[in-house]
């Protein structure tokens, strides 16, 4: 790991805004975006045809995946910012289809072993901002960018990931923590909430961040 290098990890329910605040970040301050690797994930178009059948197999994909993004962040040097962490696979995600029965007792034990070592190789960001936002918008949300795999989405499966995200942030004390509401908030067209958020985030990585000028 570099010395003087800074994580900022964006965390928040499927529509929430993560990629647009991404986004965001990069181009205030430059600083280096690490995007999740969905598109990659071989199972990912038959774990929505048959989820209990390949729900396993996703997850354990998406945490090797995600484990290989955070050694990349720790081989850059500087601020990097990245969507979505490793823990929400775990803690979020695995743990709902786990709740919904699409992942089995035996395999459910086996994937959290896994993910114990893998989590505790990982150094925790450096700033996690957490977006919260209303189930209406997200449904909104999902319909707008027309992504196939997510019409499938049901209000009850988001609902439930709502639940867990806000149990976790509950209990969140790996290190400093914002929370948005990126509902509410619109910081890409907005420059009384844009600079909120940036003085918000720059009290808690005071001197990691300058400020490209293009607001």
């Amino acid at each position: 790991m570099r010395r003087g290098r800074r994580t900022i990890a964006i965390a928040g329910n499927i529509g929430a805004g993560k990629s647009s605040l991404l986004a965001f970040l990069h181009q205030t301050y430059g600083i280096e975006p690490f995007f999740e690797p969905n598109d990659e994930n071989p199972y990912l178009q038959d774990f929505y045809g048959d989820m209990k059948r390949w729900a396993f197999h996703s997850q354990l994909y998406f945490l090797a995946s995600k484990y290989r993004v955070h050694q990349d962040l720790d081989r850059t040097p500087g601020v990097s910012v990245i969507d979505r962490t490793l823990y929400e696979d775990a803690e979020i995600f695995a743990a709902a289809l786990h709740d919904m029965r699409k992942i089995s007792a035996r395999d459910w034990r086996t994937y959290q072993a896994l993910y114990a070592v893998v989590a505790d190789a990982v150094k925790p960001p450096d700033l996690l901002i957490y977006l919260r936002c209303n189930l209406p918008t997200l449904r909104q949300r999902i319909r707008l960018r027309g992504r196939r795999m997510e019409q499938s989405i049901t209000p009850r499966y988001l609902k439930r990931l709502d639940g867990l995200y806000e149990n976790w942030i509950k209990n969140y004390q790996a290190g400093p923590l914002l929370i948005l509401d990126s509902g509410r908030l619109d910081y890409i067209h907005d420059m009384v909430d844009r600079l909120d958020v940036m003085e918000r985030i720059e009290r808690v990585l005071p001197h990691a961040l300058r400020r490209t000028g293009r607001l």
